[in-house]
Protein backbone atom coordinates (compact mmCIF):
# COMPACT_ATOMS: atom_id res chain seq x y z
CA UNK A 1 0.00 0.00 0.00
CA UNK A 2 1.44 3.27 -0.80
CA UNK A 3 1.82 6.15 1.56
CA UNK A 4 -0.96 7.96 0.24
CA UNK A 5 -3.45 5.66 0.40
CA UNK A 6 -2.44 4.41 3.79
CA UNK A 7 -2.61 8.09 5.10
CA UNK A 8 -5.99 8.20 3.39
CA UNK A 9 -7.10 4.75 5.24
CA UNK A 10 -5.85 6.81 8.67
CA UNK A 11 -7.61 9.59 7.54
CA UNK A 12 -11.14 7.75 6.98
CA UNK A 13 -10.82 5.62 10.41
CA UNK A 14 -10.37 8.59 12.35
CA UNK A 15 -13.50 10.67 10.57
CA UNK A 16 -15.69 7.27 11.35
CA UNK A 17 -14.78 6.87 14.89
CA UNK A 18 -14.50 10.72 15.82
CA UNK A 19 -18.44 10.31 14.12
CA UNK A 20 -19.02 7.15 15.81
CA UNK A 21 -18.10 8.81 19.36
CA UNK A 22 -19.70 12.15 18.59
CA UNK A 23 -23.16 10.44 18.31
CA UNK A 24 -22.43 8.69 21.15
CA UNK A 25 -21.44 10.93 23.53
CA UNK A 26 -21.57 14.44 22.13
CA UNK A 27 -19.14 16.83 20.88
CA UNK A 28 -18.09 18.30 24.12
CA UNK A 29 -17.66 15.43 26.08
CA UNK A 30 -15.45 13.26 23.52
CA UNK A 31 -11.80 14.02 23.98
CA UNK A 32 -8.61 13.60 21.72
CA UNK A 33 -7.68 11.18 23.85
CA UNK A 34 -10.90 9.29 23.32
CA UNK A 35 -10.22 9.69 19.61
CA UNK A 36 -6.78 8.35 19.85
CA UNK A 37 -7.78 5.50 21.85
CA UNK A 38 -10.55 4.65 19.53
CA UNK A 39 -8.19 4.90 16.33
CA UNK A 40 -5.21 2.65 17.99
CA UNK A 41 -2.96 6.22 17.15
CA UNK A 42 -0.37 7.50 19.41
CA UNK A 43 -2.08 10.57 21.65
CA UNK A 44 -1.19 13.84 19.59
CA UNK A 45 -0.66 11.76 16.33
CA UNK A 46 -4.02 12.67 15.06
CA UNK A 47 -2.63 16.20 14.60
CA UNK A 48 -1.08 15.19 11.39
CA UNK A 49 -4.78 14.81 10.03
CA UNK A 50 -6.42 17.87 11.96
CA UNK A 51 -4.82 20.37 13.98
CA UNK A 52 -7.83 20.65 16.40
CA UNK A 53 -10.75 18.40 17.62
CA UNK A 54 -12.86 21.81 15.43
CA UNK A 55 -11.03 20.43 12.48
CA UNK A 56 -12.33 17.10 12.99
CA UNK A 57 -16.06 17.75 13.58
CA UNK A 58 -16.15 19.79 10.40
CA UNK A 59 -14.60 17.28 8.88
CA UNK A 60 -17.42 14.72 9.78
CA UNK A 61 -20.35 16.76 8.83
CA UNK A 62 -18.48 17.68 5.49
CA UNK A 63 -18.11 14.09 4.62
CA UNK A 64 -21.43 13.10 5.85
CA UNK A 65 -22.80 15.63 3.33
CA UNK A 66 -20.61 15.23 0.60
CA UNK A 67 -21.80 11.39 1.13
CA UNK A 68 -24.84 11.89 0.71
CA UNK A 69 -25.05 14.28 -1.91
CA UNK A 70 -23.28 12.08 -4.30
CA UNK A 71 -26.43 10.01 -3.50
CA UNK A 72 -29.46 12.03 -4.00
CA UNK A 73 -27.86 13.62 -7.23
CA UNK A 74 -27.47 10.25 -8.42
CA UNK A 75 -31.04 9.79 -8.03
CA UNK A 76 -31.65 13.46 -10.11
CA UNK A 77 -29.85 12.49 -12.60
CA UNK A 78 -32.28 9.60 -13.60
CA UNK A 79 -35.24 12.26 -14.30
CA UNK A 80 -37.81 9.99 -12.38
CA UNK A 81 -40.86 10.94 -12.24
CA UNK A 82 -41.42 13.11 -9.44
CA UNK A 83 -43.63 10.89 -6.35
CA UNK A 84 -40.75 8.10 -7.74
CA UNK A 85 -38.13 10.88 -7.00
CA UNK A 86 -39.50 11.94 -3.83
CA UNK A 87 -39.73 8.35 -2.80
CA UNK A 88 -35.90 7.43 -3.32
CA UNK A 89 -34.58 10.93 -2.12
CA UNK A 90 -36.49 9.34 1.33
CA UNK A 91 -35.16 6.44 1.29
CA UNK A 92 -31.52 7.55 0.71
CA UNK A 93 -31.93 10.42 3.73
CA UNK A 94 -32.86 7.29 5.57
CA UNK A 95 -30.39 5.42 5.27
CA UNK A 96 -27.61 8.38 5.91
CA UNK A 97 -29.45 8.84 9.15
CA UNK A 98 -30.62 5.11 10.48
CA UNK A 99 -28.22 3.09 8.25
CA UNK A 100 -25.31 0.49 10.28
CA UNK A 101 -22.53 2.92 10.64
CA UNK A 102 -24.25 5.94 9.23
CA UNK A 103 -23.00 8.29 12.18
CA UNK A 104 -21.86 11.53 9.86
CA UNK A 105 -25.57 12.81 9.40
CA UNK A 106 -26.95 12.29 13.44
CA UNK A 107 -23.70 14.28 14.51
CA UNK A 108 -24.60 17.26 12.03
CA UNK A 109 -28.27 17.50 13.61
CA UNK A 110 -27.11 17.03 17.29
CA UNK A 111 -23.40 19.09 16.87
CA UNK A 112 -24.27 21.85 14.85
CA UNK A 113 -24.14 24.65 17.07
CA UNK A 114 -20.30 23.48 17.70
CA UNK A 115 -18.76 24.63 14.88
CA UNK A 116 -17.01 27.46 14.86
CA UNK A 117 -17.72 29.67 11.99
CA UNK A 118 -15.05 28.82 9.15
CA UNK A 119 -16.40 25.07 9.64
CA UNK A 120 -19.93 26.10 9.72
CA UNK A 121 -19.55 28.29 6.47
CA UNK A 122 -18.26 25.21 4.77
CA UNK A 123 -20.71 23.06 5.97
CA UNK A 124 -23.61 25.83 5.27
CA UNK A 125 -22.40 25.64 1.35
CA UNK A 126 -23.05 22.09 1.32
CA UNK A 127 -26.21 21.85 3.31
CA UNK A 128 -27.76 24.69 0.48
CA UNK A 129 -26.65 22.26 -2.49
CA UNK A 130 -28.59 19.51 -0.70
CA UNK A 131 -31.57 21.11 0.26
CA UNK A 132 -31.32 22.61 -3.50
CA UNK A 133 -32.15 18.71 -4.84
CA UNK A 134 -35.35 18.68 -2.18
CA UNK A 135 -36.35 21.86 -3.27
CA UNK A 136 -36.85 21.01 -7.05
CA UNK A 137 -38.26 17.32 -6.32
CA UNK A 138 -40.92 19.71 -4.39
CA UNK A 139 -41.61 21.99 -7.18
CA UNK A 140 -42.29 19.07 -9.29
CA UNK A 141 -44.34 17.42 -7.13
CA UNK A 142 -46.34 20.78 -6.77
CA UNK A 143 -46.83 21.16 -10.76
CA UNK A 144 -47.91 17.88 -11.18
CA UNK A 145 -50.66 18.29 -8.51
CA UNK A 146 -49.35 15.43 -5.77
CA UNK A 147 -48.30 18.25 -3.20
CA UNK A 148 -51.42 19.51 -2.11
CA UNK A 149 -51.80 23.16 -0.47
CA UNK A 150 -48.14 24.16 -0.93
CA UNK A 151 -46.36 26.76 2.03
CA UNK A 152 -43.94 29.04 1.86
CA UNK A 153 -41.72 26.78 4.75
CA UNK A 154 -42.11 23.35 2.98
CA UNK A 155 -39.26 22.39 2.97
CA UNK A 156 -37.83 23.25 6.66
CA UNK A 157 -41.43 21.65 7.70
CA UNK A 158 -40.30 18.09 5.95
CA UNK A 159 -37.00 18.53 7.04
CA UNK A 160 -38.14 18.52 10.65
CA UNK A 161 -40.29 15.87 10.48
CA UNK A 162 -37.73 13.26 8.62
CA UNK A 163 -34.59 14.44 11.18
CA UNK A 164 -36.69 14.10 14.32
CA UNK A 165 -36.95 10.26 12.79
CA UNK A 166 -33.19 9.46 14.45
CA UNK A 167 -34.77 10.49 18.34
CA UNK A 168 -37.74 7.79 18.20
CA UNK A 169 -37.03 4.79 15.45
CA UNK A 170 -35.44 1.50 17.20
CA UNK A 171 -34.01 -1.15 14.88
CA UNK A 172 -36.94 -3.57 16.49
CA UNK A 173 -39.70 -1.52 16.38
CA UNK A 174 -43.10 -2.30 14.96
CA UNK A 175 -41.53 -0.31 11.50
CA UNK A 176 -38.93 -0.71 9.18
CA UNK A 177 -37.05 1.97 7.21
CA UNK A 178 -38.83 0.61 4.22
CA UNK A 179 -42.80 1.10 6.25
CA UNK A 180 -41.48 4.37 7.03
CA UNK A 181 -40.75 6.01 3.56
CA UNK A 182 -44.16 4.65 2.82
CA UNK A 183 -46.11 6.36 5.60
CA UNK A 184 -43.49 9.52 4.50
CA UNK A 185 -45.08 9.66 1.05
CA UNK A 186 -48.79 9.17 2.21
CA UNK A 187 -47.99 12.00 5.13
CA UNK A 188 -46.31 14.78 2.77
CA UNK A 189 -47.62 13.80 -0.28
CA UNK A 190 -52.01 13.10 0.84
CA UNK A 191 -52.99 12.44 -2.52
CA UNK A 192 -52.93 8.72 -4.89
CA UNK A 193 -50.54 8.47 -7.56
CA UNK A 194 -52.84 9.12 -10.61
CA UNK A 195 -53.50 5.27 -11.88
CA UNK A 196 -55.01 4.84 -8.44
CA UNK A 197 -56.62 7.73 -8.09
CA UNK A 198 -59.47 7.06 -10.63
CA UNK A 199 -63.28 6.16 -9.83
CA UNK A 200 -63.21 2.75 -10.54
CA UNK A 201 -65.81 1.97 -13.23
CA UNK A 202 -64.83 5.57 -15.17
CA UNK A 203 -63.11 5.45 -18.34
CA UNK A 204 -61.50 8.69 -20.29
CA UNK A 205 -63.32 9.51 -23.60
Amino acid sequence: MSRRADDAGRRGQLLRESARLFRERGYDATSVRDIAAATGLQSGSWVYHFKTKQDILAAVMEQGLQQALERIEAIAREELPPREHFRALVRTHLDTLLGPGQDFIPVLLYDWRSLDKPGRDRVIALQKRYEQVWEDVIHQLQRAGDWAMPTRIDRLLMFGALNWIVQWYRPRGPLNATQIVAEAEKFFLRTLPRARARRPGVRRS
